[in-house]
């Protein structure tokens, strides 16, 4: 039984720590919040994965989709589990497969195209917004109809992310960059280190050719990176994120460049290398593109990069 999930502060508010413990809340509190009897989670029918089976009181099968991020493909997943299930009608003895099946998608907000896909869908779509509420020393896991907008909550335990003691102490590189810097800048670099670090189990520091170091989960063709810092000619530590373009189908190496003081300029992609010779001007591999995100702040940077290398692990 989960007896508490793990939450983190974002520059908006609060969010899951990753889509597994948002699973594991909506699976124990489902008949609170949605008024459902639970018949399976992760259930494997022709090699579809579905999140969470369930039945209503009227004996229809309800097929619920969770993301703990947007996502542009949620209402053709659901398509395709509905499709499966049709084909084997698992629970049979629980199910009425004579009445429409109930599709549920569940996520913190709906991209435009969900709706465009759902407009001309013949079948039954539900979209579910979630949010995590705080009020004073309580916090609720609310979920919001988007068309009648009906809410439902359900009381979240929670116990916030801490994981000091798995962090290892800052490498000599990083260190001698940083002793360059003055406290507040110190401060908040190593702040930004310790979010990377404790985002997930998976995540490494490793150097790489270049870099002071380098974040992800390995260091090889197959793996996936989310941050990096490196050092310029001038003794400034830059960081680079891997970020999503406008388009959001393709992570880039994007250069960002702080004072680790509060200011922000984003600067752009930058396949290899620094990219950057100074604060007015861009060399080398730097192209100036688009980066998919309306908050601007390093936190909502960092957090969008993680997001992402979540995602492509």
């Amino acid at each position: 039984m989960l007896s508490n999930a793990s939450l983190k502060k974002t520059g908006s508010g609060w969010e899951f720590v990753s889509e597994e413990i948002l699973e594991d809340f909506l699976y124990e509190h489902l008949e609170i919040l949605l008024g459902l009897n639970i018949l399976n989670r992760q259930y494997i029918v022709n090699n579809q994965r579905c999140d969470i089976l369930a039945v209503d009181s009227q004996k229809k099968l309800v097929v619920l989709e969770l993301k703990n991020v947007e996502d542009r493909g949620i209402v053709q997943q659901l398509t395709r589990y509905y499709d499966a299930l049709l084909d084997e009608k698992p629970f049979s003895d629980k199910v009425d497969y004579q009445q429409p099946v109930r599709l549920v998608a569940i996520t913190p907000s709906f991209h435009r195209d969900n709706f465009t896909d759902r407009k001309y869908h013949t079948l039954d779509f539900q979209f579910l917004e979630f949010s995590v509420i705080q009020d004073e020393d309580k916090f609720y896991l609310c979920l919001k109809d988007v068309d009648n907008g009906e809410i439902s909550k359900a009381i979240l335990p929670y116990q916030e992310l801490e994981n000091d003691l798995d962090i290892p102490a800052p490498p000599k590189a990083l260190l001698k960059v940083v002793n360059n810097l003055d406290a507040q800048q110190q401060e908040e670099i190593f702040r930004i280190r310790k979010k990377i670090l404790g985002f997930d189990s998976r995540m490494r520091e490793f150097y790489y050719a270049g870099s002071v170091r380098r974040y992800g989960n390995g260091n090889n063709k197959t793996s996936k990176f989310s941050a990096e810092f490196c050092s310029n000619t001038k003794g400034e530590l830059i960081l680079f994120l891997w970020l999503p373009l406008q388009d959001n189908k393709r992570i880039v190496r994007t250069l960002v460049y702080t004072d680790w003081k509060g200011k922000l300029i984003i600067v752009g992609t930058c396949r290899k290398g620094i990219g950057v010779h100074h604060l007015r001007g861009m060399i080398g591999s730097v192209r100036v593109k688009r980066i998919k995100t309306d908050d601007k702040s390093l936190d909502s940077l960092v957090d969008l990069a993680l997001q992402k290398w979540l995602e492509r692990i």
